[in-house]
């Protein structure tokens, strides 16, 4: 894979690709030791890239979660609601992508990350990668809620039941539901399913990587590498 050289400088300092191009056409910027003018040469990025003397180091990729408030599309653009991007205050935000999505009225942890790769290894059908969400019910739960969860329920339209989930009860009304899969608006059609109806839906965690209970919502902060690594 190739990437011009104005791009792959913008992105590994804080220059912009303007500013880039500007120290490009002066001379300044080198190619394993050899000049270059053209703010549009392709490089591998395995070579030696040097602005006035001083190497760059390769930009690395990004990885944030996010404590997303209801009320945030998960989304890069949206014309009619706040996107998770827009809480992102970062350079080169928008090469950033939302890994997994929450519904607008979903709260709790959203991961963003630049590194295709990783969003891919996390969203995947057969990742088995698992998600826990704090369920607050309409209506008290039924003691059969458990082992249908565990059989796989069946939802309307899908040709195959969902995977076995767990339920964790925390009192008659409010339960943590871990599933491995990502159906659209799974966790509310499940419980419709079993003649419930999800008031508030909290996703707590996904993987080995946990919501930090000190972020606010709205707030985020980039994950570290042993949250990162976590998802294999």
């Amino acid at each position: 894979m190739t990437l011009r050289i104005d791009k792959y400088i913008s992105n590994a300092t804080d220059l912009s690709r303007v500013e880039t191009k500007r120290f490009i056409k002066a001379g300044e910027v080198t190619v394993d030791g050899e000049i270059i003018t053209n703010p549009a040469q392709k490089i591998s990025g395995d070579e030696e890239i040097c602005i006035d003397g001083s190497i760059i180091s390769k930009a690395a990729h990004r990885y944030f979660m996010l404590n997303k408030p209801a009320g945030v599309v998960s989304a890069t653009r949206d014309n009619s609601h706040t996107t998770a991007l827009d809480l992102i205050y970062e350079h080169r935000s928008a090469e950033l992508q939302v890994a997994g999505r929450l519904d607008v009225d979903t709260t709790g942890l959203l991961l963003i990350t630049d590194d295709g790769q990783w969003n891919h290894r996390l969203t995947a059908p057969r990742s088995d990668c698992q998600k826990i969400y704090r369920v607050e019910l309409a209506t008290p739960i039924s003691p059969d809620y458990q082992e249908r969860l565990a059989n796989g329920v069946w939802l309307e339209g899908e040709k195959h039941p969902c995977l076995p989930a767990t339920l964790e009860v925390l009192d008659d009304q409010t339960v943590l539901l871990s599933i491995a899969e990502g159906k659209y608006h799974q966790v509310k059609r499940m419980f419709a399913a079993l003649g419930n109806h999800v008031k508030a839906l909290h996703r707590r965690q996904v993987g080995g990587i946990t919501l930090d209970e000190t972020l606010e919502p709205g707030e985020y902060r980039a994950l570290t590498p042993d949250e990162v690594a976590s998802i294999i």
